[in-house]
């Protein structure tokens, strides 16, 4: 099967949670089917890292974007009914080639993962496609118009609608739809009822998130996320105003690692407060994890997969958690890990593993267990299958061309000559 695979950050390498998913989906497929990848870098440098991706498929087409061709996107599409989003994950270029590869071999199936990229094949007809959300970007646009002051609360709000009605829109033009967790896909059909809608998880990379047989400091809790998202900032600073200092009254020594890349000036001023330090990038996260006695994951905005708590667990280490954040994981709180709703229960939580020992253990084998049996990628990717499956059953029941009709949209000329990229050849044009 001949499967094009259209994604809104070029998934190599998987070092980030809007790359996970696509490359573990794109590995996975390429193992049985033929796979053309089209995505986005948004410089030379990741586009030069992107190119990794050729073992793991047939094909790939891509573009750089460079910042100012997407921001004046993105700022053009204010005034238009249009979500702003899509225009800064778009390409003319991009799409010209998208077009070039429909023409040039027919495709089985067209999986798009985002909706900010669907408009480049949302009118393909001919060949099944799937729109595979991930998160319903709509939400979280229009948590952030809730918790953020005027006049961002407005723009959020306003593209939060656009995308709403978007994605319903996108919805209905595609075959099937997914989601990452069962939270988000009542997010889904919630807007469109007409569509058959699915999940499947995120998974974790076992053989390299596993526990370590080294000591750890059990005066040691650690936060990880990229520091220039948000709602990682958010939960951070929130974390150090409101439950930090319960937790040094209890425990005096007790040291706090910030870990993620990009850290904002509010963040790293952070590390002027006595046992708190702010690494900002570091070559691998595991080593801070696996040091801590616990993770801490006190997010009050979450959407998806909290990938950073997923990770813990299978380390072996012990995560206390929003309850928002924990619906974001196959798990039970208070089996797998623990879930507090106020600052006093979430210092409460973390106490609890700091000043017992077996309950730290209990709740790591416990959790690592759980990762292993619905979060290991091998497991998500049968469902994945089967719910493909079920979409080309009917697809191949039913009467179709079998040559794939680009839309009209997708490119503003024709179709580029000679632009389709070779295996291990992703062009790397400028907009």
């Amino acid at each position: 099967m001949r499967i094009l695979f259209v994604c809104h950050r070029f998934p190599f390498p998987p070092a980030r949670g809007g790359k996970i998913r696509p490359f573990n989906i794109i590995r996975h497929l390429s193992q049985r089917h033929r796979v053309t990848v089209a995505s986005l870098a948004r410089s030379p440098e990741e586009a030069a890292q992107g190119e990794g991706i050729a073992p793991h498929c047939e094909r790939f087409l891509m573009e750089t974007i460079p910042p100012a061709g997407a921001w004046l996107r993105t700022w053009a599409n204010l005034p238009s009914p249009r979500p702003s989003s899509m225009g800064y994950f778009h390409s003319p270029r991009l799409a010209r080639r998208i077009e070039a590869e429909l023409a040039r071999e027919p495709v089985d199936l067209i999986f798009v993962h985002c909706s900010s990229v669907a408009p480049y094949v949302e009118g393909v007809r001919g060949v099944p496609k799937v729109m595979d959300f991930g998160d319903m970007d709509s939400q979280k646009w229009l948590t952030y118009a809730q918790v953020r002051g005027f006049p961002l609360s407005l723009g959020y709000r306003i593209e939060g609608r656009k995308l709403e009605r978007a994605e319903t829109r996108i919805a209905r033009n595609f075959d099937l739809c997914t989601c990452t967790t069962r939270a988000e896909l009542e997010s889904l059909q919630a807007l469109d009822q007409q569509t058959p809608s699915d999940w499947f998880p995120n998974g974790v990379d076992l053989e390299k998130f596993r526990p370590s047989a080294e000591p750890y400091d059990r005066d040691s809790i650690c936060f990880i996320g990229r520091m220039d998202y948000y709602p990682n900032q958010e939960g951070v600073l929130r974390f150090c105003r409101e439950i930090l200092p319960r937790l040094k009254a209890a425990r005096p020594a007790l040291k706090l690692q910030v870990v993620g890349a990009e850290p904002s000036v509010e963040i790293r001023r952070l590390g002027e407060i006595e046992g708190v330090t702010v690494t900002g990038t570091v070559p691998d996260v595991q080593p801070y994890v696996q040091r801590s006695c616990l993770t801490v994951a006190p997010l009050s905005i979450a959407r998806g997969t909290q990938n950073k708590i997923l990770e813990s667990l299978a380390m072996g280490v012990p995560v206390v958690t929003s309850e928002l954040a924990a619906k974001g994981v196959d798990v039970v709180p208070g089996e797998h890990l623990l879930a507090a709703g106020d600052a006093e229960s979430f210092a409460a939580a973390v106490l609890r593993f700091l000043d017992s020992e077996a309950e730290r253990r209990r709740f790591a084998e416990a959790g690592r267990r759980r990762v292993e049996t619905h979060h290991a990628w091998p497991a998500s990717m049968r469902k994945l299958d089967g719910i493909l499956e079920g979409l080309l059953g009917q697809a191949v029941a039913s009467p179709a061309p079998g040559v794939a009709t680009p839309s009209p949209g997708l490119g503003e000329q024709g179709p580029e000559q000679g632009q389709g990229a070779q295996a291990g050849q992703g062009a790397r044009g400028n907009l």
